[in-house]
């Protein structure tokens, strides 16, 4: 008997992080259907600790002068400049904890908010897009926290780079040695 094949396993073995990207990015409609679907991933209490900054268009030349004043040096504000005009759409990742919630300790609610961006560049692989997250200093700077409008109880934990890879960019084709990272405590049969 044949069986069909696993989609999501494809999605899964086939995603890579695409450093070049191109438009069409995804349109406001299916970027929030793909955020809709992402929202089920993993998240005692359904606490939801996390939020999206979309910038696109000119706001991206914007922030990247928001980056390029947070730069220490001529040349790195030119280079800082530079990184939003990398995407058609960049997805300003804020993760937002619950202080001293009962049941669900900062660090789960962190784990939300990755499992969340995970599964999004995930969908938006399964639609034909691709994504990078991206970080670096930027991300404490006070001038790009509050371009992005984050508060002080907030942290900025980079940018999903979001588009369509460049037809001249490869996917990387990494070798897997996942049985090196599992370790069995029992006899498994």
């Amino acid at each position: 008997m044949t069986r069909p094949p696993n989609l999501v396993l494809e999605t899964v073995l086939t995603r890579r992080s695409a450093p070049r990207l191109t438009e069409p990015a995804p349109n406001r409609a299916d970027l929030e259907r793909l955020v809709q679907a992402a929202a089920t991933a993993p998240d005692h209490g359904r606490l939801r600790p996390w939020r999206l900054v979309a910038v696109s268009g000119d706001e991206r030349a914007r922030l990247g002068d928001t980056l390029g004043e947070a730069a220490d040096s001529p040349e790195q504000a030119r280079r800082a400049a530079a990184k939003p005009l990398r995407a058609p759409l960049l997805l300003s990742i804020v993760h937002r904890p619950v202080p001293g919630h009962p049941k669900v300790p900062e660090w789960e609610q962190l784990a939300a908010t990755t499992a969340m961006v995970t599964t999004l560049s995930l969908l938006l692989h399964s639609h034909g897009f691709a994504s990078i997250w991206r970080t670096g200093a930027a991300v404490q700077a006070p001038q790009v926290r509050k371009y992005l409008g984050v508060d002080d109880g907030e942290q900025l934990l980079g940018w999903l780079y979001v588009g369509t890879r460049c037809a001249s960019d490869t996917a990387d084709r990494r070798p897997f040695d996942t049985p090196t990272r599992i370790t069995w405590h029992h006899t498994c049969r």
